[in-house]
């Protein structure tokens, strides 16, 4: 998809969109001139998304659900929450303590995880929500008002990762595709940055320089480990900040388990020359597609995630790597099809059946996404991960 092709298919955007992303762009333009015209792709999706009360996720939009940008499995169904809630009773069983979830989205998983845990008589502790966005977390604190005194006053909502390690469950559903990313392209045999640049008309476009010894030094383990060459002109990107953020996410942990669910491939999978491209994708109003450049603020920005890299972080962070399936592998290993069966009625049966095609067909979610268990002296068996095991492909 070119950047033209991406343009014609998106809705325009509302005056205030326009005012709003007219803003950023002044901010990225303003960076670039400060940067002697050059910014890293990393930098640019940093401010695009995380910029303090313009960027994506720091300003005022709909987000979620289908008047939104994008649907995550908590939106599609209470199903995912329901199964997922049968993987945090075991863990709670072996540690005790808390969950902490990181980006709760509109609050229908935090919902849903809390009342079947209430219901299996395995409530944790304290269930925090760290959440960057503002707007977000009104819409948790109103979903999540709802609930009956006794859940809801369970529920806190953090600023920061907190200072003591925990015992429990850390969540994060759909945030490593979020974490800014840098890119490259392959020219004659080595790798060379793409950046942000200001065309002559004043847009911004995509700009090649040699790589620092960062991104150089991660390029050559990538292309190291692959068992075949990539082509010439071959583009993607690779994630620096994992372990960082893996590393803050085990310094919180003290016993107990991290479920990582995204979209995302091991690492000779992710850098195939069937993916020339990259795996960048834009969100706007249910569509998808490949142009960074428009919607800026108003539209999000992801990558697919490398599990391999994640796997690596893990080790440096003292974590094992205790699990890596499919979503639908997790889903129907924790009982999914159960929970449709004993529907009360036809018409709830044959609603919950539709909603777990979207969860786990391969054309849906069911393959893109994966599940991946980080632990710490949390021996307790993982009954999500029973069904398939696909760490050697890490």
């Amino acid at each position: 998809m070119t950047p033209s092709a991406a343009r014609s298919m998106l809705p325009a955007l509302s005056p205030d969109e326009q005012r709003h992303s007219e803003a950023v762009a002044a901010l990225i333009r303003a960076e670039l001139a400060a940067g002697g015209g050059w910014l890293s792709f990393e930098r640019f999706m940093e401010l695009a998304l995380y910029a303090p009360g313009l960027g994506y996720y720091r300003a005022g939009s709909w987000k979620l659900g289908s008047g939104g940008d994008f649907v995550t499995a908590p939106e599609v169904s209470e199903l995912f929450g329901c199964c997922l809630a049968g993987q945090c009773a075991e863990i709670l069983r072996a540690t005790g303590g808390q969950i902490l979830e990181l980006g709760a989205g509109s609050g229908s998983l935090a919902a849903a995880l809390l009342c079947a845990l209430d219901a299996a008589g395995v409530l944790p502790e304290r269930y925090a929500i760290l959440e960057v966005s503002g707007d977000l977390a009104a819409r948790q604190r109103a979903r999540l008002a709802a609930l009956p005194p006794h859940l809801r006053e369970r529920i806190v909502w953090l600023e920061r990762l907190p200072p003591a390690p925990l015992r429990g469950v850390i969540l994060a559903n759909e945030v490593a595709d979020a974490l800014p990313v840098r890119r490259f392209r392959l020219r004659g045999g080595a790798a060379c940055e793409l950046g942000v640049a200001l065309a002559p008309g004043g847009t911004l476009e995509v700009a090649e320089r040699p790589p620092d010894a960062e991104l150089a030094q991660a390029c050559a383990a990538i292309f190291g480990a692959l068992p075949l060459a990539l082509p010439d002109g071959y583009t993607s990107e690779v994630n620096l900040r994992v372990a960082p953020w893996i590393a803050s996410l085990g310094d919180c942990l003290e016993r107990g388990v991290v479920l990582l669910i995204d979209y995302g491939l091991p690492r000779a999978h992710y850098y195939h020359a069937q993916r020339a491209a990259g795996t960048l994708r834009c969100h706007f109003r249910q569509r998808a597609h490949d142009d960074p450049f428009v919607n800026l603020g108003v539209q999000d920005i992801t990558a697919w995630v490398d599990f391999t890299r994640v796997a690596e972080a893990a080790s440096l962070a003292g974590l094992e790597v205790s699990g890596f399936t499919t979503q639908a592998a997790f889903l129907l290993a924790l009982g999914l099809e159960r929970v449709v069966a004993a529907a009360p009625d036809t018409a709830s049966r044959a609603r919950l059946a539709g909603e777990a095609r979207r969860l786990l067909m391969p054309e849906e979610m069911g393959e893109a996404f994966k599940v991946m268990a980080l632990t710490r002296a949390c021996e307790t068996p993982l009954t999500g991960f029973r069904v398939q095991d696909l760490r050697r492909s890490l």
